[in-house]
């Protein structure tokens, strides 16, 4: 198989668990460190001529991270694509073991059964814990309703108060994000780099969990630490 990835988890995925099948991925796939292969653009605006040249047998995407009309072009030129759609942790396991089988995987990975077994037992706030998080700024969005990071946070007790918005991603002033005062902010480093000197500041009096924006919002072997790192970076936040 010869496979191209526009999506920085389903990178990660088939990198570590389908050796060589990897040809191509976006210029925002940075896992695993040392992945070595043709950089086709962004996740929003992949070089279709770079994926061309590749002559991939599947190009893997998501119908969140990518454009349609961007796979609707490598179709109409008789490329194949195979498209996710994820968005809680149960989806992610499906979608998972869907794409490795498709880019060629004999069996079934120990990682994706480690990250099932993991989640199966998360360790969860007692008692829960409401939150707002952001995952931009400079206009202010948050995760609104039907996200996958929404359904991580859900399963690890924390339920964030814009769940029930009509928008997946709402864009919401920040003195109504104070106001809606939260037990905790959750500031996940990506999409929007979120730091100790760029976030917190703007919520002064509210503790701010600063996470890993790949164990908060990316399917693949990161699933398997999620838990507890994110965990863990809750629990500090809150003491």
């Amino acid at each position: 198989m010869r496979v191209v990835s526009l999506v920085p988890s389903l990178t990660e995925a088939v990198a570590v668990s389908v050796p060589g099948a990897l040809v191509g991925a976006t210029d925002w796939c940075t896992r695993p460190a040392d992945l070595d292969v043709i950089r086709v653009g962004g996740t929003k605006n992949p070089k279709a001529e770079r994926i061309l040249a590749l002559a991939p047998d599947l190009v893997i995407a998501n119908e969140e991270e990518n454009r349609a009309p961007d796979l609707d072009a490598l179709r109409a030129v008789g490329v194949e694509v195979l498209v996710t759609e994820v968005r809680d942790v149960p989806q992610a396991f499906r979608e998972l073991a869907r794409v490795l089988d498709a880019c060629g995987a004999g069996s079934r990975p120990r990682w994706l059964d480690e990250a099932e077994a993991a989640w199966s037992r998360p360790p969860v706030l007692d008692p829960r814990t409401t939150a707002v998080v952001p995952i931009w700024r400079r206009p202010w969005m948050v995760l609104g309703r039907d996200t996958f990071a929404g359904d991580v946070l859900a399963r690890l007790g924390v339920d964030h108060l814009y769940a029930g918005h009509a928008d997946r991603y709402p864009r919401i002033p920040l003195e109504d994000l104070r106001a809606a005062a939260p037990d905790v902010v959750v500031l996940p480093d990506e999409p929007y780099r979120f730091t100790a000197d760029d976030g917190p500041e703007a919520f002064a009096g509210l503790p701010c969990a600063l996470v890993s924006g790949r164990h908060l919002t990316w399917y693949g072997p990161s699933l398997v630490e999620a838990p507890r790192v994110l965990g863990e970076a809750l629990r500090a936040a809150l003491r």
